[in-house]
């Protein structure tokens, strides 16, 4: 049994990429051939935004929006602790400082807290409040109604994190769909997901796309060897558009599958575990299932004992960012944010993908099931 099975998938649509990808080759258009463009306008379309501008990777989609908001040293960018390291490493690329917040049962960022921060960093007057980076966390958009109201209290500017969240829903709009800016991975492992490093970021102010495709490409201006501004090198490769553009077409039907295995774990096994609770105006991509155990030597025997049944568990994530060693410098300690070091202890994640068979979804359950007993 494999965590994520790309092979199911390349069965599907298998020939069509091996189509696309031969005719790029065969057309030398390596960087910004035409199938970016054709797939920056198949996922403005898809998302309802008006510009989508595609990029190397995740971690190039949110910092180009942060070098293009031109931030310094001294403005606080406040970021859940409970996600992966780009989401605040990209602020720190960008030359800001990371403000970390704790999260809630949702494992997204708790909004009570970020309050508790802000105001904070206010009082302290230190660092200078500028962004919130939300994290739609495993697929679950987080609570845009109550980010927004906090942005608009304290003039901060939203940038989504949907790496794991594309294709998730939050009161009828699709996840990349909220913010001033959003941003998106297309890493293999992710919904949506290519065959190597990939993203995109996501806009409906258009002088602010224009500031964003220039950082794409080194600051270029309009003459391509008189750079405006500070950028980097962050095009995606155009065999990657390739491989995302098929895997689109079939991507409503993949999280459709996706929440029927969620659903049929969550029957199984909500009477041993604590399971995922996605509320009814919310629509998850389900990038992981994650359960929670009582403790952490619970957590390490479920999966020594999963292992035995070659069954594949994952960590996300066995140390939130406050925590971390590269982070050290900016004084947190354990116990500053009890909600993500908690989940950091029991959290676990097993097998999800669109192909997992009824019989597989069971099989994992029974044998979760009978490490408890």
């Amino acid at each position: 049994m494999k965590f994520i099975d790309l092979d199911r998938q390349y069965d599907v649509i298998g020939k069509e990429i091996e189509e696309r990808m031969h005719r790029v080759v065969e057309s030398k258009q390596f960087i910004m051939g035409p199938e970016i463009k054709e797939l920056e306008t198949a996922l403005a379309e898809y998302t309802g935004r008006k510009h989508a501008i595609t990029c190397a990777s995740g971690t190039d989609a949110l910092v180009i929006p942060l070098m293009a908001l031109e931030l310094k040293k001294e403005d606080a960018v406040f970021v859940p602790a409970f996600t992966f390291f780009a989401s605040a490493e990209s602020v720190v690329l960008a030359g800001a400082t990371p403000v970390f917040v704790d999260c809630d049962s949702s494992y997204n960022i708790d909004t009570d807290n970020l309050i508790y921060q802000i105001e904070r960093v206010l009082k302290e007057g230190k660092l200078v409040p500028k962004g919130i980076i939300p994290v739609d966390l495993f697929g679950q958009p987080a609570d845009y109604d109550k980010l927004n109201e906090i942005a608009q209290k304290y003039n901060l500017f939203i940038l989504e994190d949907a790496a794991q969240g594309f294709g998730g829903i939050y009161k009828g709009k699709k996840a990349c769909s909220f913010g001033n800016v959003s941003a998106t991975s297309f890493f293999p492992a992710k919904p949506l997901g290519c065959y190597g490093d990939g993203g995109a970021i996501f806009t409906d102010d258009d002088e602010f796309a224009e500031k964003l495709r220039s950082v794409r490409v080194h600051g270029m201006g309009s003459d391509r060897y008189d750079n405006i501004r500070i950028g980097m090198n962050g095009r995606m490769d155009t065999l990657q558009a390739a491989v995302v553009l098929p895997k689109l077409k079939i991507f409503d039907e993949e999280v459709e599958r996706r929440n029927a295995v969620a659903k049929r774990y969550t029957e199984n096994l909500k009477n041993d575990f604590v399971v995922p609770v996605i509320p009814e105006n919310k629509v998850s991509s389900w990038a992981q299932f994650s359960l929670l155990a009582e403790n952490k030597n619970q957590r390490e025997e479920i999966i020594e004992k999963l292992k035995e049944k070659e069954i594949p568990v994952m960590v996300y994530y066995p140390v939130p960012m406050h925590l971390q060693t590269a982070f050290r410098y900016l004084g947190y300690k354990k116990g500053d944010l009890p909600g993500c070091e908690d989940y950091a202890d029991r959290i676990f994640s097993i097998p999800m993908h669109p192909y997992l068979t009824e019989d597989e979804i069971d099989f994992v359950s029974e044998a979760l099931i009978t490490v408890l007993k």
